[in-house]
């Protein structure tokens, strides 16, 4: 542990120097900050999904410089520092764990994960309990935040056939409206109603649909490029070929990559 604090210490002091010394870091604001954080979350969470542990420390690191970049320019702006960070940190970990740091008795991961946001809500009185989704948060993870958030309070289904059902009634409207074909706006919603639906059923069943999603993505462009590369050693041309004959290659891809 004491190693560990030490290289801490040895990154605040380099963030420090760099600030002083650095044109383009003395520059960076808490402002300027936020889209590179953002993308080094992004790459983050690929090396998870890629289940690079290498890459994930990197990662990390890149993320855990971008924390103490904030606490260094809030130092200077004496409005928060590294040690302001962790301390309300750490108080909010042990207030939200009395059944670890108190006498409350909770057994499960969903007992914790209710008490969790009946703490918050207390704390925050009455916001409500999606006052707090962030706007900019990407509507896939969005969705999923909504819908933990009201499971909390116990606004969800009993059985997962029930949201399967819910699934086709949404599909069914996509196809009432589509079959109207005079409305975007709601066949857009419709869809948009389809999609919250499906990924509903993922969190019921405790599946990360943005993983699922993109282990897809990644499953279509591995065939896809398959597809393309035979087409390529076969001497023909993708742009110039009938959809009967893109699909015999495609069902060859997907029997290669399964």
């Amino acid at each position: 542990m004491k190693k560990e604090i030490k290289e801490i210490e040895r990154l605040t002091k380099i963030i420090k120097e760099l600030r002083d010394k650095c044109p383009w870091d003395r520059n960076q604001t808490i402002k300027s900050l936020r889209s590179l954080t953002i993308e080094e979350v992004y790459e983050l969470s690929d090396a998870i999904i890629n289940r690079d542990d290498k890459n994930i420390e990197e990662e990390l690191g890149d993320l855990l410089l971008h924390i103490v970049f904030y606490a260094q320019i809030g130092s200077e702006k004496n409005i928060f520092n590294l040690d302001s960070i962790c301390r309300k940190l750490n108080d909010k970990l042990i207030e939200r764990h009395p059944h670890v740091y108190g006498n409350k008795k909770l057994k499960t991961e969903g007992e914790v994960k209710k008490s969790w946001e009946m703490i918050k809500q207390k704390k925050r009185k009455s916001k409500g309990t999606l006052s707090n989704i962030p706007r900019g948060m990407p509507a896939m993870i969005k969705s999923m935040r909504v819908q933990e958030k009201v499971k909390s309070v116990g606004f969800d289904w009993n059985h997962k056939e029930e949201v399967v059902k819910k699934i086709h009634e949404e599909l069914s409207e996509v196809k009432e409206e589509i079959n109207k074909k005079n409305n975007s706006k709601k066949i857009k919603d419709e869809i948009g109603d389809l999609i919250f639906s499906v990924i509903n059923l993922a969190r019921f069943i405790n599946i990360d649909p943005e993983e699922a999603l993109e282990n897809t993505n990644k499953k279509f462009i591995k065939r896809f490029q398959h597809m393309e590369d035979k087409i390529k050693e076969n001497k023909k041309s993708l742009k110039m070929m009938s959809l009967k004959e893109m699909n015999m290659y495609w069902e060859k891809a997907k029997k290669y990559y399964g």
